[in-house]
């Protein structure tokens, strides 16, 4: 009677030889790093060379090209820019009001939205599709459209006013008034994103909790208060989180509808606009570079701070 001999294999079922070398053992230990390191580095290589250098760039005087001969200063541009309040902390100022009021709007507006399309209706498809248009555009596009809008002259918004008797108003022009209406476009245009994710978060529900809410007599807003949002503010921790610091980042719009500086009066002018000003328009690469990477670890502390609440919404 024939004998069948099955292949030797390591203890704990690993797959491998008891003689196989040392460097096949380990090889097959850490595989899943080994397939995914030459994506990693190269991912890494990709922001560690540019921040690299550009940390190298704040500490010089480079300015009018990169590759000019620049001598190393130390921490003076940043204690310059640190020291700066013409520009530097104004726009600090704009780029956390933009960023806080943005997010505040968009995660409401995205909230009621996404309530409104949980449950189904006729011509639910459609409505979802409609309310999804704005992010086919590009920030760009989007920004030169409502530019001719709100344009004082010719611009559609102050037509429409004037069928209600309201006067022109600045809308862009206004030293005022222009930052709240770029806002404005911002939530337009990224509202349906806080829609998407929210509405990702509401379907994955249980529809358990609510029953039992309902049938104990709670009301709307008491099973949304007290039964809903515990359950999805994981989800709006998340959407918080990625729009953020998306609304954290906004240039596009910003340049699209107000151009340089963030126009005559630096009324839009966040650390974005202010940065690429300082190594386009005037090439100064050093101080450029000092408030890229200020504004870097601004970026790390709001994701650090968003982290951290997203880790306690989960307990």
């Amino acid at each position: 009677m024939a004998t069948v001999t099955t292949p030797r294999r390591a203890p704990g079922g690993a797959g491998v030889m008891p003689d196989t070398p040392g460097w096949a053992r380990w090889a097959n230990d850490h595989r899943k790093w080994l397939f995914a390191a030459p994506a990693m580095t190269f991912v890494a290589a990709l922001i560690v060379i540019p921040l690299v250098w550009t940390g190298w760039l704040s500490l010089t005087d480079a300015e009018g090209s990169v590759r000019a001969e620049s001598e190393f200063v130390g921490l003076r541009n940043y204690l310059d820019v640190l020291s700066d309040t013409d520009r530097f902390w104004p726009a600090v100022g704009r780029t956390a009001a933009f960023t806080v009021v943005a997010l505040l709007f968009e995660v409401v507006l995205g909230m009621a939205v996404a309530l409104l399309l949980w449950r189904p209706f006729k011509g639910q498809k459609w409505v979802r599709v409609a309310i999804l248009m704005p992010l086919v555009a590009t920030p760009v596009a989007v920004g030169m459209m409502w530019r001719l809008i709100f344009d004082p002259n010719i611009g559609l918004a102050n037509q429409v006013l004037g069928w209600f008797g309201i006067g022109p108003q600045p809308w862009l022009a206004g030293q005022h008034s222009a930052l709240p209406t770029t806002i404005f476009i911002d939530v337009w245009q990224w509202t349906p994103m806080v829609v998407l994710i929210l509405l990702a978060g509401l379907t994955s529900l249980s529809d358990e909790p609510q029953e039992a809410a309902r049938i104990d007599g709670a009301s709307t807003w008491q099973r949304f208060r007290h039964v809903t949002l515990p359950l999805l503010m994981p989800t709006v921790v998340v959407a918080v989180l990625l729009r953020g610091i998306d609304a954290l980042k906004t240039f596009d719009i910003l340049y699209a509808t107000k151009g340089r500086g963030g126009g005559s009066f630096h009324e839009v002018e966040t650390l974005n606009v202010y940065a690429y000003g300082l190594s386009f328009d005037y090439n100064e690469y050093g101080v450029s570079s000092t408030v890229l990477i200020l504004f870097f670890l601004i970026i790390i502390g709001s994701m650090w701070a968003l982290t951290a609440r997203r880790k306690e919404a989960k307990r």
